[in-house]
């Protein structure tokens, strides 16, 4: 078992078969939120096998060896606990929130969950059933499918591309034996953080965890290689959409590189109602109700983004105006638009530390990727030492790339050329 040094609040200690254990010292709530932090995602999965994740998650809650479905439900909210779960590209989540003084129990009843699911025949047909509803209404959703496009367009058949909810044909043909054979893969030490915030010992939620994935199979860490970059356009027409649905962008450094100018250049540019995308898009020519720009940044990848929503018959102005604004941000960098992003990332950065599991999903992300789990000062310098040249040169080599543009719902035969037609003048 040994240990590593953090924040004064944060205890980071690994046991003997790799799992580590985070602990956040939060002595003014009374309440609790532990998580389990599986390293599995839609990454990790063949194209055949694409969306077992999300079916493992769901399936994780129906039944252990020693729990029925409805047992787990009642010992967490006989507490007055609530449980949830979520999947994600890179990891799956396990989370209960409730009482401090049940913090010990919480542990070990994600233990149950993660360690001793037992997929139960039934409850899988049942379950199957619910989550190709879930994938219908996704199918529905046009943003949703706009982001789906717009991960295909940047990384063509690379896992990172697929989705998370899966394909239907796969979840229709899913077999218990093959929710078992996943688990069994990836569901080891080597890929599990288990992390409990609130007003805990560290001492005790240690033994806890030791008691509850101890026992767990070392295995080998999950990992994957970093997919090349693709670009180019996808679009899909969806009936009864009014609007154009966009997403747009460009590659990122990854979490592993120096990704902090990528992320002060998305907030600078489109973070907010002053924000040279909102001002110009929105404000100024009413092109949009809402657009914004993110750097998502991932372990292996990361992307540039920009989504809106529009008519039709404003797409060629929106393309035309973000392209613009693009070129210019490659060109000069404002500083009051510098100092608003350093200052936006700054109280974003503050308020996650209000939300105790979204601490511990980044603490979780920390060690898959880093190893260690770095300190909000370490995170707040990176962020305030990036420069205005800094900024303009992550514009200029993201934009040497090809765009990779996704559009969904009501989309016109030649909106993808026209767009890639505006956007692809920027790599020139």
């Amino acid at each position: 078992m040994s240990t590593l040094p953090c924040d004064r609040d944060t205890t980071v200690a690994t046991l003997d078969n790799g799992v580590h254990v985070v602990t956040i010292r939060l002595p003014h709530l009374d309440t609790v939120s532990v998580s389990v932090f599986v390293r599995s995602g839609s990454r990790n999965e063949s194209p055949r096998l694409n969306g077992i994740s999300h079916v493992v998650e769901h399936m994780a809650f129906k039944g252990t060896h020693e729990r029925s479905c409805q047992q787990i439900n009642l010992d967490a909210e006989r507490l007055g606990a609530e449980v949830n779960a979520y999947t994600d590209k890179d990891h799956t989540a396990f989370q209960i929130h409730g009482l401090a003084r049940h913090a010990g129990q919480f542990v070990q009843m994600l233990g149950d969950i993660v360690r001793h699911a037992s997929f139960p025949e039934a409850e899988f047909e049942r379950e199957r059933q619910v989550i190709l509803q879930e994938v219908l209404e996704d199918e529905d959703d046009p943003m949703s499918t706009a982001y789906k496009l717009f991960d295909k367009a940047c990384f063509g058949k690379h896992p990172m591309a697929q989705a998370v909810i899966g394909q239907r044909r796969n979840i229709e043909r899913f077999t218990r034996d093959e929710l078992l054979q996943h688990v069994q893969r990836h569901y080891t030490g080597a890929n599990i953080v288990v992390g409990v915030a609130g007003a805990v010992d560290p001492d005790e939620v240690l033994r806890d965890a030791q008691a509850a994935f101890g026992a767990m199979p070392r295995g080998e860490a999950n990992t994957v290689a970093s997919p090349a970059y693709v670009g180019g356009v996808h679009s899909r027409r969806q009936a009864g959409s009014s609007q154009t649905h966009v997403v747009l962008g460009f590659p990122a450094p990854s979490l592993r590189d120096d990704y902090h100018a990528s992320v002060v250049a998305a907030a600078l540019f489109g973070e907010g109602m002053s924000s040279p995308l909102m001002d110009q898009i929105r404000e100024r020519r009413g092109l949009v109700y809402y657009a914004a720009c993110s750097a998502d940044v991932m372990d292996v990848c990361g992307q540039f983004v920009i989504e809106a929503s529009t008519t039709p018959q404003h797409l060629d102005e929106f393309f035309t105006e973000v392209a613009r604004l693009l070129a210019s941000h490659a060109r000069t960098t404002d500083e009051v638009g510098l100092q608003r992003a350093r200052n936006q990332i700054a109280v974003r950065s503050l308020r996650a530390l209000e939300r105790p599991s979204r601490r511990l999903e980044d603490a979780a992300q920390d060690l898959f990727v880093h190893g260690r789990v770095r300190s909000r000062a370490e995170l707040m310098e990176q962020v305030e030492a990036v420069t205005a040249r800094d900024v303009r040169s992550a514009f200029e080599q993201m934009l040497r790339f090809p765009p990779s543009v996704a559009l969904a719902g009501r989309v016109g035969r030649a909106a993808g050329d026209a767009a890639m037609q505006r956007l692809s003048r920027l790599s020139d």
